[in-house]
């Protein structure tokens, strides 16, 4: 059995404020550490039901926030940027099961360290219409390549927008919000057995999803800067619904590897801190 798993750091066991998990944070060496904690309580539990080969991609901000040495010696790991398929790096139709790990809410949801991959300077996003974030993408994204996801670990907010969105997986809320930079904390030690155990159980009975048709999906962006969306005309298939809002029709996963084009444009034409 092969398992891939996807792991962001703001809804990691712990973690609530910039500090935590950005570089150079006082606290981002511990935060990293963390990560690494509830990474390792999913390989554990994927171990633990069988499985012989476990890819982890690191897939919050550099890239290069879980230190090699800290990981479970089962699991392999994608680290560093950039990556075509971000939070997705790596995920082919040979897995057999994707875990979210620390993941976290959309932007505009009162969760711990909400957002949508570019702290503030995403506003919305849209995916056919139904509101999306990282988790709705990532599923759908996973979904299209034909691979399910099985587990999502996070706040309590994350673990909402992802049942809404697939009430068919299983969740694990390690803390639960308070306000966007504030939570009431499981124990550590009691969140990580509960990843642990909820990962075992889930993969006993994975669900086969095959690769969805090539159909065509419409993902509409809105930014904080009309420039991005200007700049981002010069992408062909771009187009725009107001000044600072764009579009694209394409199938997935290509429309999710497109996305990751506009989100280097953007960074290229801003500089702000994600979480102001």
């Amino acid at each position: 059995m092969r398992i891939y798993i996807s792991v962001d750091m703001e809804g990691v066991t712990g973690l609530v404020d910039a500090d935590d998990v950005q570089p150079g944070g006082r606290d981002y060496e511990r935060g990293r550490l963390m990560m690494a904690e509830d990474v390792n309580a999913a390989v554990r539990g994927a171990v633990a039901a069988g499985a012989t080969d476990i890819t982890v991609n690191d897939a919050h901000g550099p890239m290069r926030n879980i230190l090699p040495e800290s990981l479970h010696p089962a699991a392999r790991l994608i680290r560093g940027k950039p990556k075509q398929m971000l939070m997705l790096e790596g995920l082919t139709p040979e897995h057999d099961a994707v875990i979210c790990v620390g993941y976290h809410s959309r932007a505009g949801a009162l969760g711990v360290l909400s957002h949508s991959f570019m702290g503030h300077e995403i506003e919305d996003m849209w995916l056919d219409g139904r509101p999306v974030g990282e988790i709705g993408l990532a599923h759908a994204t996973a979904a299209a390549i034909g691979v399910p996801v099985t587990v999502l670990t996070g706040d309590d907010c994350a673990c909402t927008e992802m049942t809404e969105w697939d009430a068919s997986v299983t969740t694990v809320a390690v803390k639960y919000a308070r306000d966007r930079f504030a939570a009431d904390l499981r124990p550590a030690e009691e969140a990580r057995a509960a990843i642990e155990k909820a990962v075992a159980v889930s993969l006993s009975t994975v669900p086969k999803v095959s690769a969805a048709a090539a159909d065509l999906s419409v993902l509409t962006v809105r930014w904080q800067s009309a420039s991005v969306a200007s700049t981002l005309l010069g992408i062909p298939g771009v187009t725009l619904t107001d000044t600072r809002t764009v579009q694209a029709q394409g199938a997935l996963p290509s429309l999710y590897r497109l996305f990751g084009v506009w989100t280097r444009v953007a960074a290229s034409l801003t500089n702000q801190p994600p979480y102001c």
